[in-house]
Formats: structure tokens, C-alpha cells, sequence
């Protein structure tokens, strides 16, 4: 039986029987009062599966002119539709939600089964800026639910990434002693002559790279913590000494995002892990949670990419990033800079 409704500003309003017939049994809509309110994905659906026929100023429409009526009145309305669809035909229940969709978990439904996940549905070429990402996080974290970010490419095939917080910690504990030795800054490293420190700035520390033997350059995000931590003094090449603040301004002249990534190198230090250069993986550090052998290092276990919180995602960037990880057996995991450090892991998902 084709059920009939109208279109009335964002939904369409279905007659009776059809909180027995969609509702009811296949968790369409929303009753109201004694008809069934249904959006314009779930209408469009409902339309292109011959269940529903939609009236709009006196006359029925079909499945093209609704659905450009309701591109009209939603942005990115085909975006959503194309991500119902998928998961309407994968067995999901799925219903509006507060970040686009709430999904339900295969075998539950409502009022059967609280919602598994948030979808928040975007483009490939649309820009997504931490700031929306965060909220969403916040949102469905209150909720405590997981999201998910559903990017529908150009050719309309949709990929799913599960984005969460994470706290990362490791188990290694700095015990090098204060003012091991003095360093020299050179153009963009910094130098440790004292065969002893260096070896023990290596091997205690897993600090730098040894240039030869007895001989240890250290990258500036690495001296930057050791100075600040007191374990050495640096000066520059004509032998004035450098505090913190005149080195870090140093290397930001160097590196214009230098203090973004030396606050989240600083946090991953103090919280146990080692953090080396990411530069062969396209991201900022490659993280180790333990290291007993700078010899024989192993694999590391994170990938992390340090951003601001004013940072906007390519998502072609974004897809490249978490692929790899995936590929070298990471996670790729972004550390966020505000008055605090926080990291978020972004891996695929598969429904």
C-alpha cells in the first residue's frame, strides 16, 4: 500500500495509518499528533522505494522533482541522502540527529536499543574546520556515543572515519641529570660535543642522532625540551647563551609552527613517550610508548600531527594521512594546541 503525504516546509506529513505501517515497524519518522512527520531523507527514500507518494502545492511529485525541492531547502541535502541510502541498505535503522544521523546498532532499533554512533556527513572538498569537529566531539561525548564522519567523494562513494579522544601515555621515565653539558646551535640543529653527554643523552634519554662517534646532533624541538628542563645549556655559535624564550623565538624564525609542535612534543615527553621525527611519514612525530635500544628501535606505535585550534582540514590531506597510518600499522592521531594539549585519533571504520 502507497501511503500519501504532504510536503510542508522541511518534512513531510504522512496520514495515519503510516505510524503503523513506517513507523512502527521500520522506524520511519516521528508521530505528531495523529500523523506521522518524516524528513526530507527519509522521505526521498521512502519516495524512490514506492512507499510513499508526496503532494507539494496541490500536486503529487516524484522522486526527481522532490528531491529537488529538498535540495533546495537543505544544504548538502543530496550528501545526506546518499549516506541514509548506504546505510538503510547496509540494515542500519538511522534517524535525524543532532550531528546529522543517530545509527542503531544491526539487530537494534528504537525504543529497543540506544543509538551506537553520530554521523556527521560532509563532502570531500568542503573544508572541515577543527573547531566544528570539536563541537561535534563534545557533543556526542555528552551523549556518550561515538562519531563518525561520513565524506561522500565526487563520485558519490562514501568513506568512514571514527573520529574520538584519546589519552595517550607511555613508560618511560627521564632521569638524566641538570646541566649535562653545553650545546651549540648551528643553522637548524644543535650540536653536543661531550663525548659523555651525548651518550648518555642517546642511551638514557633517547635524545638525537649521533653525527660520529662521540658526537650527537639534536633536532631544536628536542634541545628546546632539554634546555628547558635544565638537563642542558645552549648557545649560539659565537658562544651567548640562549634561555628558553630566545631560543624558541630561534626556531620559530625557523619554523613558523615550531611552538605548536614543541607543546604537544613537550606533552607526549612528560606523559612517558618518545616522540621522534614523523618527516618519512608526512606528519610531525612518530611516537614510541616504550624504547629499550636506540639500536634496535622498534616500531613506533602512533603517528601524531600537531595543529591549532584554528586549524581547517583538507580532507583529501586528512584521507592520505589516515591511509598510511593504516597502511604502516598506526594510528594517526592529531595533537590539538589551545591552553591545552589534547589529542583525537582519526582511523577508518567498516560497517
Amino acid at each position: 500500500m502507497t501511503l500519501k503525504g504532504k510536503l510542508i516546509g522541511d518534512a513531510v506529513l504522512l496520514e495515519k495509518n503510516a505510524i503503523e505501517e513506517l513507523h512502527n515497524k521500520s522506524y520511519y519518522g516521528r508521530p505528531k499528533g495523529d500523523n506521522l512527520e518524516v524528513s526530507l531523507t527519509e522521505s526521498a527514500f521512502l519516495i524512490y522505494m514506492g512507499k510513499i507518494v508526496v503532494e507539494f502545492e496541490g500536486k503529487d511529485i516524484g522522486f526527481e522533482d522532490f528531491f529537488l525541492k529538498a535540495s533546495s531547502i537543505l544544504k548538502n541535502f543530496e550528501l545526506y541522502y546518499i549516506v541514509y541510502k548506504d546505510m538503510r541498505e547496509r540494515g542500519y535503522y538511522i534517524q535525524p540527529g543532532v550531528t546529522g544521523f543517530r545509527v542503531y546498532p544491526r539487530g537494534g532499533h528504537p525504543g529497543k536499543t540506544p543509538a551506537e554512533f553520530f554521523i556527521f556527513v560532509t563532502s570531500e572538498r568542503i573544508p572541515l574546520l577543527l573547531s566544528q569537529l570539536r563541537t561535534h566531539i563534545g557533543t556526542v561525548e555528552n551523549l556518550k556515543k561515538r562519531l563518525v564522519l561520513a565524506i561522500v567523494d565526487e563520485e558519490s562513494d562514501i568513506t568512514y572515519y571514527e573520529v574520538k579522544k584519546t589519552t595517550l601515555t607511555g613508560a618511560y621515565e627521564l632521569r638524566l641529570g641538570k646541566k649535562l653539558s653545553t650545546a651549540i646551535l648551528l643553522e637548524d640543529r644543535v650540536m653536543v660535543w661531550n663525548p659523555d653527554a651525548s651518550l648518555a643523552l642517546q642511551k638514557d634519554g633517547f635524545f638525537g642522532k649521533p653525527m660520529d662517534e662521540g658526537h650527537l646532533q639534536l633536532s631544536l624541538i628536542e634541545s628546546c625540551y632539554l634546555l628547558k628542563k635544565g638537563i642542558l645549556d645552549i648557545e649560539s655559535r659565537n658562544h651567548v647563551a640562549l634561555d628558553f624564550e630566545s631560543f624558541s623565538k630561534t626556531a620559530s624564525d625557523i619554523e613558523s609552527n615550531f611552538m605548536i609542535k614543541y607543546s604537544v612534543y613537550e606533552k607526549l615527553r612528560n606523559n612517558g613517550l618518545i616522540p621522534k621525527t614523523g618527516f618519512k611519514f608526512g606528519t610531525h612525530f612518530r611516537v614510541y610508548k616504550k624504547i629499550d635500544d636506540m639500536k634496535k628501535l622498534p616500531h613506533s606505535d602512533y603517528l601524531v600531527h600537531a595543529i591549532e585550534q584554528d586549524h581547517v582540514f583538507s580532507l583529501q590531506q586528512l584521507s592520505r594521512a589516515v591511509r598510511l597510518a593504516n597502511t604502516v600499522r598506526k594510528e594517526m592521531i592529531f595533537g590539538t594546541v589551545d591552553s591545552r594539549v589534547d589529542f583525537f585519533i582519526i582511523g577508518r571504520m567498516r560497517l
